[in-house]
Order: C-alpha cells, then sequence, then structure tokens
C-alpha cells in the first residue's frame, strides 16, 4: 500500500533533483522527469483502491449518540455537515461489504460506488428513533444496490431485468436444493409458482447460471480466422424445404407467365414486358407513342392484361394448394 499522501516517497526522490551530469544524458533525465510528473510524483504503482481506502481511513466511526444525533439534525433540517459525517463514518463499512462480493466483481472501485449510493440513500430513509444503527440499517441497502449492479454488469447479456429475475439470480439454487430434501420433484413449473414468476423466466436464468457468455469473435477451436457465429443457425433464415418449395414455386409462375405471353399481341406483349414485369418500367405515353394510341387506351389495356394474367396464372398453380399460393 502506498502512503495516504506520498509524502515520504516523493520528499526522497524530488529533494534529489535530476542532474543531466550524473545521469548521463539530458534524455534521461527527460525521462525521469516525465515519470514523475505522470506518476503523481512518484515511482510506486498507482492503485487507485489502495488510494481510496487510505482516505477514507482518515475519518472517525460515530458513537451511538453521536450517530443519532447526526441523524436527528439531517432528518429535520436537511444539515449537509451533518449528512457528510454520516456518510464518511461508513464509507468503510461499504467497502467490506463489496468484499463479500470480490469474486464476482471486475472492478471493486464500480462495486464501493455502487454501493455508496445505497448507502446515501439509507440514510435518507434512516429513522434515529428506532434504536437501529445506521451501519446495521445501511448494509441492507448498499448490499441490493450492489446486487443489482452485478445483475445488469457482470454478464454481457443481461439476465436479470425485471424483479422476477432478479429474485431468482439469487435464490434459484438454494430454494431449488431446499425443496429437494423436502422429497419434491422441483420442475420449473414448482419453482415459478414458488417465485411468482413465469416458467420462460426460470427456464432462462437456470440456462443462464449453467453457461457463460462467448463472444461472437471468439476464435473457433484452434483455427484463428473461424469464429464462433460462423457456426450459428440463422433462426430468420428460411429452412432447406421452404427454400425447395419458393424455388419450385418461382420456376412454375415463370413457365405460367411464358405459356400466357405466346397468346399475347405485339401491344400486349410489350405492355408485359416493358411495364407489368419490368425492374424499371416504361411510361404509359412512351408505349402509346409507340404503338400510336393514347396513354389512356394503353392504361386501360394494362389493367386488363393484369387481371387475364392473374386469373391464368392461379389456374397453373392451383395444384400447389393456398398454403403455397401464388407468384410473389
Amino acid at each position: 500500500m502506498i502512503p495516504a499522501d506520498g509524502a515520504d516517497l516523493d520528499s526522497e526522490v524530488l529533494a534529489d533533483p535530476v542532474d543531466p551530469e550524473r545521469t548521463g544524458t539530458e534524455d534521461q533525465a527527460g525521462e525521469k522527469r516525465e515519470l514523475l510528473r505522470t506518476s503523481g510524483g512518484s515511482l510506486v504503482p498507482f492503485d487507485p483502491f489502495q488510494r481510496y481506502l487510505a482516505e477514507i481511513r482518515r475519518y472517525p466511526r460515530l458513537s451511538r449518540e453521536q450517530e443519532r444525533d447526526l441523524a436527528r439534525r439531517y432528518r429535520e433540517t436537511g444539515d449537509r455537515e451533518a449528512l457528510f459525517r454520516l456518510v464518511t463514518a461508513n464509507l468503510m463499512m461499504v467497502v467490506q461489504v463489496a468484499f463479500s462480493f470480490r469474486r464476482a466483481a471486475r472492478n471493486l472501485l464500480d462495486l464501493v460506488q455502487e454501493g455508496n449510493l445505497g448507502l446515501l440513500n439509507a440514510i435518507d430513509r434512516f429513522d434515529p428513533e428506532l434504536g437501529v444503527r445506521l451501519p446495521t440499517y445501511a448494509a441492507w441497502w448498499v448490499r441490493a444496490y450492489m446486487v443489482k449492479f452485478l445483475l445488469d454488469n457482470v454478464r454481457l447479456v443481461r439476465v436479470g431485468t425485471t424483479n422476477a429475475r432478479r429474485r431468482l439470480l439469487r435464490n434459484l439454487h438454494q430454494e431449488k436444493q431446499r425443496l429437494e430434501q423436502l422429497g419434491y420433484d422441483v420442475g420449473p413449473k414448482l419453482l415459478a409458482e414458488h417465485f411468482g414468476a413465469s416458467e420462460q423466466d426460470v427456464l432462462d436464468v437456470q440456462l443462464a447460471i449453467g453457461s457463460r457468455d462467448v463472444s461472437l469473435d471468439e476464435p473457433l477451436g484452434q483455427d484463428p480466422e473461424r469464429k464462433q457465429g460462423d457456426v450459428l443457425a440463422d433462426a430468420a433464415a428460411p429452412g432447406v424445404e421452404e427454400l425447395v418449395a419458393r424455388a419450385e414455386l418461382q420456376d412454375r409462375a415463370r413457365a405460367a407467365i411464358d405459356e400466357f405471353r405466346r397468346g399475347l399481341s405485339q401491344r400486349d406483349q410489350a405492355i408485359l414486358d416493358r411495364r407489368i414485369l419490368s425492374d424499371d418500367p416504361e411510361t404509359l405515353q412512351v408505349l402509346g407513342d409507340r404503338f400510336g394510341t393514347t396513354r389512356e387506351a394503353v392504361r386501360q389495356a394494362e389493367a386488363r392484361l393484369k387481371r387475364r394474367l392473374e386469373d391464368f396464372v392461379r389456374d397453373e398453380l392451383a395444384d400447389l394448394g393456398p398454403a403455397r399460393g401464388g407468384p410473389d
């Protein structure tokens, strides 16, 4: 652990200024000065959590009487100085609670800060007339805030998205063991009834507890070029049977349209190919000018041709049944 203010080490280092003549070169001296600047004047690796502990140890604990008087002052007048003393006297309690989650937390200091929010909430709700010490009361709120933080952040995929799921994550394993010891055949339905949750919630939480997060970019086996995402099935992609059915339907529809085209006049063939089936249809005026007629006459001919085409294709594909329908 580094000193609370780093004074001893800083004074020892800075008392002997860097001398280019003694250290060798101007560059080496510059490197040392830069190291001192970026490390805050200390050559000891900076540990934010240890520095935080050193800071909060400066604040004394409160006696029962001091705690009650300060809580009354804050409750009655909103005295900010009373609030400050209540908070700082209990910061070490928050750290102690955080240590009980140290195996689950990736960053213990983040967890402590979340617990400090729970401490503030507890102080706002604390009633000094009930005869309960503030640390005893606040520990529940601190723990609750930390548990919610872990449920929201410890996994890449959030599971504890509702109060019911958070209760399941905290108590599912213990309650399942308890019911099994009583002789129950424990399944998702029984657990759902016990926790007041849905069976799907129980199944999802059980799956989350028994698995780990896997990145889609994680290498698959020994081949760094293959990723986990490369072997996952696309749930939205059609199956093989559906693809075959679509291909058959499209082939039949194209054949029916080719058959329909053979009995058309030159003008109707042009309307079919350049208007109805074209991705970039020509205007009615262009077709009217080509065949020496008005655009209204072309529009009416197109409408009649569409109805004939629909009837013809429907008759040709009638054996496919209503489930497969007509062409897209």
